[in-house]
Formats: C-alpha cells, sequence, structure tokens
C-alpha cells in the first residue's frame, strides 16, 4: 500500500484501478468535506474526477448511501462501466 498525505491527513491507497489515482487532481478536489470519512472513492467520468467518502461500521455518521460494504455496488450503479477509479483509506489514528 502506497501512503499518501493530503491537508495533512495520511492516506493508504488501497486500489488504484487502471491507474486512477492522480495526485494533483485529488488535492484540488479533496476538502474538509472528506474528513469524517475512513474511505474516499474517486472515480473518472467524462474525464473528471468525482470523489465519494465511504465510513467503516464504526464511524458514527455511518448510514445506507455511504457505508464502506456498499462500495462495489455503488461502483456498479453509479459509475461507468470498468471506469478508472481508486479507493484511499484513512490511516488509523496512533492517538
Amino acid at each position: 500500500m502506497k501512503k499518501i498525505i493530503i491537508n495533512e491527513i495520511e492516506y493508504d491507497l488501497i486500489k488504484n484501478h487502471k491507474d486512477g489515482f492522480d495526485i494533483k487532481e485529488v488535492t484540488e478536489k479533496m476538502t474538509e468535506y472528506f474528513e469524517p470519512y475512513d474511505y474516499v472513492l474517486g472515480d473518472w467520468s467524462y474525464g473528471k474526477l468525482r470523489l465519494k467518502g465511504f465510513c467503516d461500521k464504526k464511524n458514527k455518521l455511518i448510514n445506507n448511501i455511504n457505508d464502506y460494504k456498499k462500495v462495489d455496488e455503488y461502483l456498479k450503479e453509479h459509475c461507468s462501466f470498468d471506469c478508472k477509479h481508486f479507493i484511499l483509506k484513512k490511516s488509523q489514528d496512533l492517538n
């Protein structure tokens, strides 16, 4: 796994389908909105990067639309078939 730091938060690049991860594009789009999420999925549609946050079961913000267990379903239903995409997982806090 590759370690990535974006906005002073460390992530692990756990999936990089078709080399979809682009640090420059992700850094431009990643805002504080994504900080509470445990995972960030990025997919490419019509040449544009889209980001979506997901939570693991321990996160108090988890609900039906951001449950990480449903990431494959999200890719199938909301993304172009076999599109370039990646998944970042927030590194565990050491505190």
